[in-house]
């Protein structure tokens, strides 16, 4: 009985699970405009987090919603600009790549070249990728600075970059090649297991050594 109650481990891992679920269906109806994206993205961190700190002060409905409509300027700013990148990003490596495969020599190096910038280009926009949504959620600051600590951290804790990368892509493998229903997991899944590791890494970027000793000093 013990082992089916809500506070026991099992019951946790479970309620998590159906958690993780539900954000995932919140985030993707808030996302279907597309430029609402970002202001979804951030809404579902900022919801996973606070449940990795347990953190939880009200329905997850309505933690949500109040994180949507906090985050929604500068969530969406960022992700139309993110959005535009990408298109780029991928509009040019279409086009190296057929530059590449139809040229040879000298000509061939140079366009291989420049793929291979372009290849570390996407790299950290992938970077940016996982980190700015977490952090709009989580701290205050401008767009440029969002933008560039998210490269930061992501070049810092390279290895939680990597966890990241390893979650998303189990969670792609999952749903394109062993069981296609578990779309129903999807981002919401994946950012409530990131989460749970992610949040010491935000807390600890994010803390003032002043403040501890303006405190200390009074």
């Amino acid at each position: 009985m013990n082992f089916l109650s809500y506070d026991s481990k099992f019951g946790r891992i479970f309620t998590k699970f159906f958690d993780g679920c539900y954000l995932n269906l919140l985030w993707f109806v808030c996302s279907i405009p597309i430029f609402t994206l970002g202001a979804a993205s951030a809404a579902l961190w900022s919801v996973t987090l606070k449940i990795a700190k347990d953190e939880e002060s009200s329905s997850i409905t309505r933690m949500f919603f109040r994180a949507f409509k906090e985050n929604f300027r500068q969530g969406t700013v960022l992700w139309l600009i993110l959005l535009a990148v990408g298109l780029l990003l991928a509009g040019d490596g279409y086009i190296l790549y057929h530059l590449r495969a139809s040229a040879s020599g000298t000509l061939a190096i140079f366009w291989t070249l420049l793929l291979a910038v372009l290849i570390v280009g996407v790299i950290a926009y992938v970077i940016i990728l996982f980190y700015i949504f977490p952090l709009i959620a989580s701290v205050s600051n401008t767009n440029f600075a969002m933008l560039k600590f998210s490269f930061l951290i992501g070049i810092r804790y390279l290895f939680c970059t990597i966890l990241m990368f390893g979650v998303y892509f189990a969670m792609f493998f999952i749903i394109v090649r062993v069981f296609s229903p578990a779309v129903i997991f999807g981002q919401g899944m994946c950012a409530m297991i990131i989460s749970h590791f992610l949040y010491k890494i935000i807390d600890e970027c994010s803390y003032v050594p002043e403040e501890d000793e303006e405190a200390g000093g009074e």
